[in-house]
C-alpha cells in the first residue's frame, strides 16, 4: 500500500511534487482524461459517504442509544474515526477496510518469514501475486466475521442485553458484505480513477469523520464546557503536527551510487551517478497499527469475560494502564503507558524494517550490476555500510512515530480538553494524520506525473 512509505531530508525528494499545487489541479482539470478519473474518484467517495448513513437494523435498539453506551470506549472511538463515523451509525460499512488492512499486513510479514512464499513471490510473477491476493481476501473474510462478532460482543456488554443467534448472524452478514463492497469500491478507483484505491478509501473515511469531531468541540464551546483557549490550542497543535508529518514524510537519506562504464558496440554506456533513497519513515504507519492492536487487546478481550469478575476487572485495569489517553488514567498510568507504547513502536519499527530491507540482497544487486557506493568496497562492506545507515535512520523514524502516536493521546490533556470533548482524539497525530498526509502526497504525485506526461506528450 502506498501509504506505508517515506521521503527526503535534503533538497526536493521523490515524494514531493515539483509543480505548485494549484497549477497541478488546474492542468489536471483541463485534461479530459485526468478530469474523468478525478470525477470517478469523487463519485466513488459519494457512494461511500451515502453507504455510511445506511444503518444495520438491530431490533429494539437505535444507533444513538448504542453509541451513548460506548462513547467512552477508546477502541470504539478509534475505529469509528477510521471509518468516517460508520461504526457510530452502525452502518453497513462499519468494518470499513480494517479487516483487509490487517490481513494485508499479516501476509506481508508471513511472506518474508516463510521462505517458500518469499521465493514464490520473487520468481512467480503475476501468477504468484494473484495467489497471494486470494489468500489475503480469504483471510479478510475470516477477519470480517471475527471483528463483527467482537463488535457485537462490545455492544452487548454496553447495553447489558443479549441478541438472538439470528440477529447476530444478520449483523455479521451485513457488516461482512459492507466491508467487501468498500474493498470493491477501492478496486474501482484503481481501474477507473487515479491513486491507490484502498489508501484513498481510508483517506475518505478519515475526512468524513472530521466534521463530527469539529461539531462535537464547538458544541462544547456553545455550552461553555470548552474555552476558546482550548480550541485555539488544539488547532495550533493540529497545524504544527501536520507540518512535522509532511516534513518527515518527504524526508530521505540519499546514498550516491556510481555506475561503471560499459562498452556496448561502438558506444559507452553507464558511468552516471544516481541515488539510493532511504526514507526516514521507512515503515509508514505499520508499527503504529501493530502497537495499537497490541495495546488495545485487553480492551477487546474484556467484554468477552464474565461481567464483574476478578479477571475482567484486572483486564480493565491493564487496559487503563496501557492506554495513555484513558479518561481515568493517572500521571503514573500515563508514564507507564507511554513508555510501553514507545518500546512497542521501536520494536515493530526495527522488526518491519528488517524484513522489508535485506541489505545483503541490495549489496549483491549493486555488485551484479557493476554499481558501487563511492569509498565503499562492493559486497560485504557495502552491506555493512547500508546496515549501519538503515539502523541510524530507523532510530529517527521510530522516535518520530512514537512522538506522533503519543501526541494523539496527550494533545487534548495539554490544552484542557477531555476524552469526550474532542469526539475522536486521534485526529491529531498517529495513524490518521500519517495516512492523510502520505495518501495526499502520493495522489498529488500521481496526478502531477499524469499532467507532465500529457504535457510532454503533446
Amino acid at each position: 500500500m502506498s501509504l506505508f512509505s517515506g521521503g527526503d531530508f535534503s533538497g526536493r525528494s521523490d515524494k514531493a511534487v515539483s509543480l505548485p499545487l494549484f497549477e497541478t489541479i488546474k492542468l489536471a482539470w483541463a485534461d479530459p482524461d485526468i478530469r474523468r478519473r478525478i470525477m470517478a474518484n469523487l463519485i466513488i467517495f459519494s457512494i461511500y459517504a451515502l453507504g455510511i448513513n445506511i444503518s444495520v437494523p438491530i431490533p429494539g435498539h437505535s444507533a444513538r442509544e448504542i453509541t451513548q453506551t460506548l462513547q467512552n470506549n477508546a477502541l470504539f472511538i478509534l475505529l469509528n474515526t477510521f471509518g468516517g463515523g460508520a461504526l457510530r451509525k452502525l452502518s453497513i460499512f462499519a468494518l470499513g477496510l480494517n479487516p483487509y488492512i490487517t490481513a494485508t499486513i499479516v501476509f506481508q510479514v508471513l511472506q518474508q518469514a516463510i521462505p517458500s512464499w518469499k521465493e514464490e513471490m520473487k520468481e512467480g510473477g503475476e501468477y504468484a501475486r494473484q495467489a497471494m491476493n486470494k489468500r489475503v481476501r480469504f483471510a479478510t473474510l475470516l477477519l470480517c466475521v471475527a471483528q463483527s462478532f467482537g463488535f457485537i460482543t462490545i455492544i452487548r456488554g454496553g447495553l447489558g442485553t443479549a441478541f438472538t443467534p439470528y440477529v447476530v448472524a444478520l449483523i455479521i452478514l451485513f457488516w461482512t458484505a459492507g466491508a467487501t463492497f468498500v474493498l470493491w469500491l477501492g478496486e474501482q478507483i484503481n481501474e477507473h480513477g487515479i491513486g491507490n484505491g484502498v489508501s484513498l478509501m481510508i483517506f475518505a473515511g478519515i475526512i468524513i469523520s472530521m466534521p463530527y469531531v469539529t461539531r462535537t468541540m464547538f458544541q462544547g464551546l456553545e455550552q461553555h464546557i470548552i474555552s476558546w483557549f482550548s480550541i485555539i490550542g488544539y488547532i495550533l497543535m493540529f497545524l504544527v503536527t501536520t507540518w512535522v508529518i509532511v516534513y518527515v514524510s518527504v524526508a530521505q537519506r540519499r546514498i550516491p551510487i556510481q555506475h561503471m562504464r560499459r562498452v556496448q558496440g561502438t558506444r559507452q554506456v553507464g558511468g552516471q551517478t544516481s541515488y539510493l533513497p532511504l526514507s526516514v519513515n521507512m515503515t509508514g504507519v505499520i508499527p503504529i497499527i501493530f502497537a495499537i492492536t497490541l495495546i488495545f487487546m485487553p480492551l477487546q478481550l474484556s467484554p468477552l469475560l464474565p461481567k464483574g469478575s476478578w479477571l475482567q476487572n484486572q483486564m480493565n485495569n491493564l487496559a487503563t494502564i496501557l492506554n495513555p489517553g484513558a479518561p481515568t488514567a493517572t500521571i503514573t498510568d500515563i508514564l507507564i503507558g507511554s513508555t510501553i507504547f514507545i518500546v512497542v513502536i521501536f520494536f515493530f519499527t526495527y522488526f518491519y524494517t528488517a524484513i522489508q530491507y535485506n541489505v545483503d540482497d541490495i549489496a549483491d544487486n549493486l555488485k551484479r550490476n557493476g554499481s558501487f557506493i563511492p569509498g565503499i568496497r562492493p559486497g560485504k562492506q557495502t552491506g555493512d555500510f547500508l546496515n549501519g545507515v538503515i539502523s541510524r535512520i530507523t532510530v529517527v523514524g521510530a522516535a518520530f512515530l512514537s512522538a506522533i502516536t503519543l501526541i494523539q493521546f496527550l494533545a487534548p490533556r495539554m490544552v484542557g480538553l477531555t476524552f469526550q470533548q474532542v469526539g475522536g482524539r486521534s485526529i491529531i497525530g498517529g495513524t490518521t494524520m500519517l495516512i492523510l498526509v502520505q495518501v495526499a502526497l502520493d495522489t498529488m504525485k500521481q496526478i502531477e506525473a499524469n499532467v507532465l506526461m500529457k504535457k510532454y506528450g503533446n
